[in-house]
């Protein structure tokens, strides 16, 4: 029964994605997705623009019902077990929304209440979630008032905040400097051989740095679902931008 807490099914993979389908009127945004995610993938989730991307991550952290097809998430259902789902989940939104008028360490607090975290194991969490996304210089500082780079490291830390079996993130180091993005890289490599995670991104090089693994989708459908290896062998001797255009152009 639906709020019931349960044991989850035995399933194959962390995330689960079968025929995973969204309609907004007339327009397919979403069509057919499917896929499996394992514990230690990091799985690189690829398109241009208006693709399906972020429709796919709502839908797989329950923010948006699928009009078709389903998907699993540590065995919970997305649609039946919103609650479940949302327990086990990090996730980095597309331009990383933020309450503007708290300061990090304000929400970070809100956000330590609703996973109901507290005691030590709460002092601990912050002071990792700080430390690994490095934003204590703005702790005290509206958020409002923050860069776009700094910006998106709070939203990287509240979603890492309760040590989640599964991350999603949309654009993780969209607005970040170089280096930063390297820091950003090398914790989400660190993070993953415990868990399964999940990276929209336009940025290709980042596909070679982190991602075991690639989806590419164009117009709501997967064309490809392969290792950067195995992706870049397309097309010998060229970069995966060169094989990410000649897979979707004309999708």
């Amino acid at each position: 029964m639906y709020g019931v807490p349960r044991e989850p099914e035995a399933v194959p993979g962390m995330i689960t994605a079968h025929a995973l389908t969204k309609h907004f009127g007339a327009l397919t945004a979403v069509d057919g997705v499917t896929f499996t995610v394992e514990r230690g993938e990091v799985l690189g989730f690829l398109g241009p623009n208006g693709a399906g991307k972020s429709t796919t991550m709502k839908m797989l952290t329950s923010f948006l019902p699928p009009t078709a097809g389903g998907a699993t998430v540590c065995g919970f259902d997305v649609v039946a077990e919103p609650i479940a789902v949302k327990e086990r989940i990090g996730y980095l939104p597309e331009g990383a929304p933020l309450y503007g008028d708290m300061t990090p360490a304000q929400l970070l607090d809100f956000v330590a209440d609703i996973r109901g975290l507290s005691g030590a194991k709460r002092r601990e969490s912050l002071g990792l979630a700080i430390a690994r996304t490095a934003i204590a210089e703005v702790l005290r500082q509206p958020i409002e008032t923050l860069s776009k780079g700094f910006k998106r490291r709070v939203g990287l830390a509240q979603a890492i905040l309760h040590d989640p079996e599964v991350l999603i993130l949309d654009e993780p180091t969209d607005g970040l400097d170089p280096n930063q993005k390297h820091d950003v890289r090398a914790l989400l490599r660190s993070m993953a051989p415990h868990k399964a995670i999940i990276i929209s991104t336009h940025v290709l090089e980042e596909v070679d740095a982190v991602c075991t693994r690639a989806i590419i989708i164009a117009r709501g459908r997967v064309l490809a679902d392969e290792t950067p290896t195995a992706l870049k062998g397309r097309i010998p001797g060229r970069g995966l931008d060169e094989v990410f255009r000649a897979i979707t152009k004309g999708a």
